[in-house]
């Protein structure tokens, strides 16, 4: 996974389930994703190893990725805004056919069993 796809990732994963850690999992997780602080400066200004903090991120990570994986509140979010995306290709046409109408009337009911 290249590293700009790890962090769309680790933002994700963060947004969806980062109140789920502790506040200072939160703190150093925070640092490293969102405030693009290295690992050797984090370690500084927690007092804590490099590899600590690398132990950390990796334990944070796992966590998120384990409730993901029970949760899937991210795959669910991705489908609900695929389906969107598509409403709005749909829309973008100017007439409306009967074959269009009834697909959104069933991207609309995947929108709401998403929901639901």
């Amino acid at each position: 996974m290249r590293q700009v796809e790890k962090l769309v990732e680790q933002g994700l994963l963060y947004d969806f389930y980062g109140e789920l850690l502790t506040d200072h999992q939160r703190e150093v997780y925070e640092n490293l994703v969102y405030n693009d602080m290295s690992l050797n400066e984090i370690a500084d200004e927690y007092g804590i190893s490099k590899q600590g903090v690398h132990d950390l991120i990796r334990r944070c990570t796992a966590a998120m990725e384990g409730y993901e994986k029970k949760l899937r509140m991210i795959e669910r979010f991705r489908a609900i805004k695929s389906a969107a995306e598509e409403i709005d290709r749909v829309l973008d046409t100017e007439n409306l056919s009967e074959s269009d109408k009834d697909e959104l009337r069933r991207l609309s009911g995947l929108i709401i069993e998403e929901l639901g």
